[in-house]
Order: structure tokens, then C-alpha cells, then sequence
């Protein structure tokens, strides 16, 4: 039997990138996912995605609604749990990283980082606790960052910072939510090479520094980091909690050298 044979999962921003690399790994091993996109120009990849987990055999829906609105994740809950049943699995996958440095970044840009970076976590990660104590099951995975121990550019400090606070958040929570049979854990992954940082990774010499700054002397791919929440979904996770899995090829563990990144 499948891993996650017949459990209902909720991907945030699950349309596209990594989010769409965790819904497809999670559907490869049985379960059934929603899968959540914000603005109407991103429902064409959401149903997109839709199919390719139809055609692996699972069944999926598609969810409109801003993660940072407590109103719209309710309403988005409520579509999940009509369609495909009880949320057990929630990855917090929705993220932002706008370039800005901090002398230049605008509260404007601050505040929706915050908000889909954090708030939503909290937002969705408390609905969805709720339902969880009550069945005394349940997994919660937040995907951080390599940012969340580490600088790791100095023109995201809002990003940076948030990355920080959600490790706190991932942590907490895990603290609280255990007694009750969920696991609260977290995913670490360093630059992936996905849609998300196509204008970043263009530059054939950002490339090959982010290449060469790595242990692995590689990208890390969107699906290793499906593999990492696959399995802290499974049961062979069942005694892990509070913990961030760093999917970085051990990038967080040695210092960094002067020239690792390039400050622009």
C-alpha cells in the first residue's frame, strides 16, 4: 500500500514550482490533495496540476484564496472538506521573496511578505488544528528556507527575517499540537530551480556562484523537496516534531566564503 493511501492533503500555492512538485509526490503516494492558488492568472497551472494528479490515479481539487486572509482560508477549508474530506495533511507552501535591501523595501512589500510568509501559516495551521485534536491525527509542514538559519542575500532582510519567524512558529507549535497526535515540521530547501527564480538564475554568473557555493556543487530540484514532505507526511515519521529538514546539500553547515553570493 502507498505511504499515503486515501489521506486528504491541502498544498498552498500548490499551482506551480515546488508547490506543485509536493502536491504530484504526495498524489504519487495515494493521497488525494487540494491544491491552492491566489490570483485567477495562475487557475489555468492550478487545474493543470489538477490533471496530472487525476492521471496518477488520486483524486484533487482546486482551491482559489488569499493565504494571508483569514475569511478566504476559511472559505477555502470549507471547499476542501466538501470535496475531498477532512484536511490530515496541511504543507504550508506559499511564499514570497521580492528583492529589496533593507534601506529600500517598503512597508508595502514588508507586510505582504509577512503575510503570506507567516500569517498564513498560523491562519491555516490553527483552522486546520482544530479538526486534527478532534481525530487525534494529524501533519503539518511548513516549507522554510535556508533563510530561516542563515543570511543568505543581503537584499531579502523581510524575507529573511519571516523565514526566521516561521522556524520559531514550526517549532512552537510542534511544542503545543504534539500531545494531541500532530506533527509540526518544516522543510529547508536552498535555491531551487524553479519559476520562482528564473530572472534570478538568468544571470549565467549568479548561476554558477549559487552552483559553486553549494557542497554538492548542485541545484537543488523541486522534487527532492516533495520527497522531504512525503516522507515527514508518512508514518515513518510518526516520532519526528519541531523539526526543520534542510534539504540544502549542506549548504547551512559551513561558513560561507566571501565570494558564495554576489550582493546585488
Amino acid at each position: 500500500m502507498k505511504r499515503l493511501h486515501n489521506r486528504t492533503a491541502l498544498v498552498t500555492g500548490g499551482s506551480r514550482g515546488i508547490g506543485e512538485a509536493i502536491v504530484l509526490r504526495l498524489a504519487e503516494e495515494g493521497a488525494n490533495v487540494a491544491i491552492n492558488f491566489t490570483s485567477d492568472s495562475s487557475r489555468e497551472k492550478a487545474e493543470s496540476v489538477r490533471r496530472k494528479v487525476e492521471e496518477l490515479g488520486g483524486r484533487a481539487v482546486i482551491v482559489q484564496g488569499d493565504v494571508g486572509r483569514k475569511e478566504q482560508v476559511q472559505a477555502m477549508f470549507e471547499t476542501v472538506e466538501k470535496e475531498l474530506g477532512s484536511i490530515e495533511i496541511l504543507v504550508n507552501n506559499a511564499g514570497v521573496a521580492p528583492f529589496e535591501s533593507f534601506l529600500h523595501v517598503t512597508e508595502e512589500t514588508w507586510d505582504r511578505t509577512y503575510n503570506t510568509n507567516v500569517k498564513a501559516i498560523f491562519l491555516g495551521s490553527q483552522l486546520a488544528a482544530k479538526g486534527m485534536i478532534e481525530r487525534g491525527y494529524g501533519k503539518i509542514i511548513n516549507v522554510l528556507s535556508t533563510a530561516s538559519l542563515v543570511v543568505t542575500s543581503p537584499v531579502i532582510p523581510h524575507y529573511q527575517s519571516s523565514k526566521a519567524a516561521a522556524h520559531m512558529l514550526t517549532k512552537s507549535m510542534a511544542i503545543e499540537l504534539g500531545r494531541y497526535g500532530i506533527n509540526v515540521n518544516a522543510v529547508g530547501p536552498s535555491t531551487v530551480d524553479t519559476d520562482m527564480c528564473t530572472d534570478y538564475l538568468a544571470d549565467d554568473e549568479i548561476r554558477r556562484k549559487e552552483v559553486e557555493a553549494n557542497p554538492m556543487k548542485r541545484l537543488g530540484t523541486a522534487r527532492q523537496i516533495g520527497d522531504a514532505v512525503v516522507f515527514l507526511a508518512s508514518d515513518e515519521a510518526e516520532q519526528i516534531n519541531g523539526h526543520l529538514l534542510m534539504v540544502d546539500g549542506g549548504l547551512t553547515v559551513k561558513a560561507a566564503q566571501p565570494d558564495d553570493h554576489m550582493e546585488r
